[in-house]
């Protein structure tokens, strides 16, 4: 495993990380608290430090899971974790994946933190992000004055801003970097789906931000791991079931187009990773990992072959042509227009 450094900080992390919505959440798969943490010990065996979670992941439960696992090596691991949803009320049902509601107030920022940290068992967290943060919180000047002090009073090494839930956010994510120099950013971005990731990364290029990248859906919800087929279905609960067909016979059809990127020492899935590890900013990758031979195929992405030159240029050339497929445009959620954007 490789590891990269913050921009002018101390925090250090894992080429990949791990995000414990697939321990925690039941959306991949249920997993009992046993087996969840046999897997994160795995993953550190194998050089993984990032561990990505949220409070609201299993309602406490993936920082649960963390205490659990690390406990005992709490120095040797990063804890990211997130806040903004109120799961506190039992009364509020939540169906599949839909969004609870949000309190980025500085009391209720303030109680999260003390529940996340009663959860982990410890006095910090590395990386503390505001989770699907809006074009409000980022205008929010009293809630990045109170993550300074919660930085200050030792309580948090860094923070920032976890882009989602769906693809988009451009300008959340531009103005997170230009207005605010969020320490940290995690977006969605993969060689499928490069945009708006793109022009969030050139954001902090441009006005010489700080900015360091998380990046979630690394293998566009599994398509660039290579496995799908025509003949491909998903389990009943899985998102990926209620897309249309066009995107599985339209995404089968570009990966195919990517094999040349497969060699006898780096798998699509795994060159998928280093894709995104050819720009500086990434500094960990965040595919879903969800069992033992993933776990082992992702954590050796970090020392697999680098892209060259020019299979990079192939790879670009294929996206800028829609890799020859015609099909309608992404529907893309939250500020993507500068007219709405802050300014």
């Amino acid at each position: 495993m490789k590891y990269r450094t913050y921009p002018r900080s101390d925090v250090t992390v894992s080429e990949v990380g791990f995000g414990l919505w697939t321990t925690a959440t039941g959306w991949w798969g249920e997993k009992s608290d046993e087996e969840a943490v046999a897997m994160l010990r795995a993953a550190h065996d194998l050089g993984i430090t990032l561990y990505d979670a949220a409070d609201t992941y299993g309602n406490g439960r993936s920082e649960e899971q963390l205490a659990k696992a690390f406990g005992d090596r709490r120095e040797r691991v990063v804890y990211a974790t997130k806040f903004g949803y109120d799961f506190s009320n039992a009364a509020q049902e939540r169906r599949g994946q839909s969004e609870l509601p949000q309190d980025f107030s500085p009391a209720f920022v303030r109680r999260a933190l003390e529940a996340s940290l009663r959860r982990l068992q410890t006095d910090y967290v590395d990386i503390y992000q505001m989770h699907n943060a809006r074009m409000p919180q980022v205008d929010d000047d009293a809630l990045w004055e109170l993550l300074e002090t919660l930085k200050r009073e030792g309580k948090i090494r860094m923070y920032g801003v976890a882009l989602g839930p769906a693809i988009g956010w451009l300008y959340e994510g531009v103005e997170s970097v230009r207005r605010r120099n969020a320490a940290t950013l995690q977006i969605i971005w993969n060689m499928l789906e490069q945009y708006p990731g793109d022009e969030q990364i050139r954001a902090a290029y441009e006005s010489d931000a700080d900015t360091g990248y998380m990046i979630r859906v690394p293998h566009s919800s599994g398509m660039l791991e290579g496995h799908y087929t025509a003949e491909t279905t998903f389990p009943k609960n899985d998102h990926r079931r209620h897309r249309p067909r066009e995107w599985l016979i339209n995404g089968v059809e570009k990966v195919r187009q990517l094999r040349f990127l497969e060699r006898p020492d780096r798998t699509l899935g795994q060159a998928a990773i280093q894709w995104l590890l050819a720009e500086p900013r990434v500094m960990t990758v965040l595919p879903n990992i969800y069992d033992r031979a993933q776990l082992e195929e992702f954590a050796a992405a970090s020392n697999a072959p680098a892209l060259t030159p020019d299979e990079l240029e192939r790879v670009d050339e294929l996206y800028k042509a829609n890799f020859g497929i015609d099909e309608a445009p992404m529907a893309f959620k939250g500020t993507m227009t500068r007219e709405h954007a802050a300014p």
